[in-house]
């Protein structure tokens, strides 16, 4: 599998909670908690969105930890929102190409988790992508398809409505092509203004999720906090720190949607 972690709110330098922390998600790269594999350095991504609309975007298929260009990006970019994973290969090969997040115009978009039975059914949701969505694909991965698939279901204006769609239709594949093994997920679409979280699987065995809201991040010796009020939050596969009742979990067959307004949790199934 693999972990990833969603910022938005005050403009923040990525360093922040990507290498400071005590649980930080570099670290969690080589030695995750959470995940059902602890060592994530199938390579990793970046999107950021600063100035301009489209955000950008840095993957490489060096293990995280072991990248002097992530560890100096991260030091000096600066963003209202970003979103950054580090992969661990179900499959695929590892290339920039299968690296998280993916993006499409103003989107993005990051996974953790797996669709059963990927080679049975990748043909036909393939095919269900639309030509105009399907030229932006360019690598192998499940979490690429179910990004454009999405997309094809209006996910660029309806996110959440978007994603439980694609999620029916594949599900709908896989009950045809007689696949057993499940599908799970974490995902997370960013816009630069908002981002909406989704956990969700087949057998009610989600990957983690947890999520911080706030004001504004305050930093203390490698501990993360949250400053009062609203329009920050973090959203990610596992705690920065060791304070594991700071960090509420995200409940399984759940959907979270942060934007200037505060956080909302409310229930996901596939449409």
């Amino acid at each position: 599998m693999s972990r990833w972690l969603a910022y938005q709110g005050p403009t923040l330098a990525l360093d922040a909670l990507l290498i400071h922390p005590e649980n930080a998600l570099v670290r969690q790269a080589l030695a995750a908690r959470h995940g059902v594999t602890p060592v994530n350095g199938d390579g990793f991504g970046l999107a950021w969105w600063g100035d301009k609309s489209e955000p950008g975007l840095f993957r490489d298929t060096l293990p995280a930890w072991n990248d002097a260009n992530l560890l100096s990006l991260a030091e000096q970019i600066t963003a209202r929102q970003f979103f950054a994973h580090v992969r661990a290969s179900t499959g695929t090969e590892t290339s920039r190409s299968n690296c998280h997040p993916f993006r499409s115009g103003r989107i993005a978009f990051m996974h953790n988790g797996q669709i059963g039975g990927w080679r049975q059914v990748r043909r036909g949701i393939e095919a269900a992508i639309p030509d105009a969505l399907y030229g932006q694909r360019t690598g192998t991965t499940d979490t690429e398809a179910l990004f454009l698939l999405a997309l094809a279901h209006g996910a660029d204006t309806d996110p959440a409505g978007g994603l439980a769609k694609a999620v029916g239709f594949v599900l709908e594949q896989m009950h045809a092509a007689g696949v057993d093994a499940p599908f799970r997920m974490t995902a997370a679409f960013g816009d630069g203004d908002s981002m909406v979280a989704a956990r969700w699987s087949s057998d009610g065995k989600s990957p983690s999720l947890h999520y911080l809201a706030g004001g504004s991040v305050t930093s203390d010796e490698g501990r993360i906090a949250m400053a009062p009020g609203a329009g920050a939050a973090v959203i990610l596969s596992e705690p920065l720190d060791e304070d594991e009742d700071g960090w509420p979990e995200i409940p399984e067959g759940s959907l979270l949607v942060a934007n200037s307004g505060g956080v909302s949790i409310s229930s996901f199934a596939p449409a």
